[in-house]
């Protein structure tokens, strides 16, 4: 099964997340140029780009994708040789610019949205997960060096990882310190020069060493001798592997190494590295932003990268959708009541009702991802874009409180649909000649790395929730609301109950935030064993506003007939899906006290 990139679908996503973010951005602050924010997109440049970024993602990443799943990265001697294919596809990679999309003009990026560098991220992943964990990495890194490294820093890496040629990779991750960076023991002592020495051991490091480019560029959370304990007394370091000579080109080999690769469930053409700093007297870094303070510098990392790890949970059920579609389409057997007593052959899978079913839940919940992972890119964007102060600080805001949906919300959904797809296959979805279990392997991952996605339920609900007074809940319900009463007053009877099952999922999403504001000081613990479910109703509310909406603006600016597959979409997904917001509320404001029970079920928890 070939993929093939959804460009309607992905361009309707990107309307409604810039006309959203636009429209969000003067609620408070009144008309302002935020209209134009997104004016480098217009006259076909979005188009035309989109249009390339599908072809190399099926021209290109999609034909080697098996190749990685079935030839994984291999570690000889020190040297990772990667997946037949790569080497190649990352040339292209690098002649096509992609890595410049939304860098910064000043060090040879074309500075575009980030909202379309999303979309194209969601094709090129679906296409090849594995492989564009590598560029995504660099993506981040990007902007924790063009916001916090020095400007000799800046114009020694900057362009060499905008323009691909030397990738990037985000080291954290230690044996004894998973998700708790207290925990990190990895050291940094200053030398004469202004350098650091850096030793120590990181595990999980994705693209830790590989064979596509002639130099990486580690950025490495180490403690300096002098350091105060915990998540304050970490900085951040810029190791290379190769350290430039005077004329920028890689040089003498730095004190780092790979020690050995992760054999994984999934993304197998992705290098999962063991790297060690230090074997010979430590490593060469040079400090990026100040000492001790280099949480805050990778924390502008992750944030970008949590939002790709989304797009890749988005990316993962396009895929198996599109899969499972084509073969419900052509897989024949039984005959659905409506085919009773007909003679000849049997009816294709896809005319069952509980086939339906499940197509119409893989479609409905991919559509409702998607348009929440480009709304917060589109909101990133006018949080820099904007000239008038209060539309940033806003659009600041909403990105903030929508980050940890789109990161834990969309990669439910990659999880669910993937396996749904291995459903509707039957037997054969099981049999990995298909290749269906291979996307259910590929994004399992996703609501793991970049923080779990139990850790963003945690972010959502006791940081998110009542940070800036409440404020961007408050902006995000009354949008949600509106949207709402849209589809009420548009009175279409496609809509069906839409408009019905809307309110009631705001209503109980606004009770379930009512409810847990006044637990988060006064019973934490009752606010933390609410949150996993907060956070899915959040993604219920504002994935089937915003399918509402993309329906609406598609029946205002054409036609019947282009809005009923949109409407369709907004329909199931209100109907079916969002038919759990009660049950999530009651889960929520009403049963903290059975989650605690585990210290009754697990004696020693």
């Amino acid at each position: 099964m070939t993929y093939r990139a959804p460009l309607p679908d992905i361009e309707a996503s990107m309307r409604f997340a810039m006309a959203s973010a636009i429209s969000a951005a003067s609620i408070d602050s009144g008309p302002s140029d935020s209209d134009r924010a997104f004016e480098d997109l217009g006259e076909g440049m979005a188009a035309s780009i989109l249009e390339q970024a599908a072809k190399y993602a099926e021209g290109v990443l999609d034909p080697i994708n098996r190749n990685g799943d079935l030839t994984p990265a291999v570690l000889t001697d020190g040297n990772v040789t990667t997946s037949p294919g790569w080497v190649d596809a990352y040339k292209l990679w690098i002649e096509g610019g992609w890595s410049s999309l939304s860098a910064p003009a000043d060090h040879g990026g074309m500075g575009l949205a980030h909202v379309l560098n999303a979309a194209c991220l969601e094709m090129w992943s679906s296409a090849n997960m594995a492989f564009m964990l590598c560029p995504i990495l660099s993506d981040g890194a990007i902007l924790a060096l063009s916001r916090h490294a020095s400007k000799e820093l800046q114009e020694t890496y900057l362009p060499k990882i905008i323009s691909g040629v030397w990738p990037a990779t985000m080291n954290l991750t230690e044996p004894q310190a998973g998700s708790d960076l207290n925990a990190l023991r990895s050291k940094a002592e200053r030398a004469d020069d202004g350098t650091y020495k850096i030793s120590g051991q990181k595990i999980f490091i994705t693209y830790g060493e590989h064979d596509m480019s002639t130099n990486i560029v580690h950025l490495v959370l180490a403690r300096l001798p002098d350091a105060p304990p915990g998540t304050r007394g970490i900085s951040l370091f810029l190791v290379p592997k190769f350290i430039p000579d005077e004329d920028g080109n890689p040089g003498t080999l730095n004190d780092v190494r790979c020690s050995g690769l992760e054999h994984k469930m999934g993304i197998h053409g992705s290098p999962t590295c063991t790297m060690i700093y230090g074997d010979k007297g430590g490593a060469t870094g040079w400090l990026i932003g100040e000492e001790n303070r280099g949480l805050a510098c990778m924390f502008t990392m992750m944030n970008n990268a949590r939002l790709a790890v989304g797009l890749q949970g988005v990316a993962a059920a396009e895929r198996a959708t599109q899969q499972a579609l084509a073969f419900a389409q052509e897989r024949k057997q039984g005959r659905p009541p409506a085919w009773q007593g007909q003679t000849g052959e049997m009816a294709p899978i896809a005319a069952h009702a509980d086939v339906q079913r499940m197509l119409m839940t893989m479609t409905a919940m991919t559509a409702a991802a998607r348009a929440i992972c480009y709304l917060t890119a589109a909101a990133t964007d006018l949080s820099h874009r904007a000239t008038d102060e209060m539309a940033r600080q806003q659009a600041h805001e909403r990105a903030g409180l929508l980050t940890p949906v789109a990161k834990a919300f969309s990669t439910d959904i990659g999880n669910e649909v993937t396996s749904l797809g291995v459903q509707v296959h039957g037997g054969m979805g099981f049999i990995e000649e298909t290749g269906a279990a291979q996307h259910m392997r590929d994004v399992r991952i996703a609501a793991i790395y970049e923080g779990t996605n139990g850790i963003q339920a945690i972010d959502l609900v006791m940081r998110k929730l009542l940070l800036f007074d409440g404020r961007a809940m408050n902006r995000e319900m009354a949008d949600m609301r509106a949207i709402a009463e849209a589809v009420t007053h548009s009175n279409n009877p496609a809509f069906g109950s839409t408009a019905k099952r809307l309110v009631e999922t705001l209503d109980s999403l606004e009770k379930s935030s009512i409810y847990l504001a006044s637990q988060i000081a006064a019973a934490p613990t009752n606010a933390l064993s609410g949150a996993s479910s907060f956070l899915r109703l959040f993604g219920l509310a504002r994935g089937g506003t915003g399918l509402a909406n993309i329906a609406l603006d598609v029946l205002t600016s054409s036609d019947a007939t282009s809005a009923a597959r949109p409407i369709a979409i907004a329909r199931f997904f209100a109907e079916h899906i969002c038919s759990s917001a009660r049950g999530l509320e009651v889960s929520i404001c009403e049963s903290a006290e059975s989650v605690q029970l585990a210290k009754v079920v697990f004696a020693q928890t």
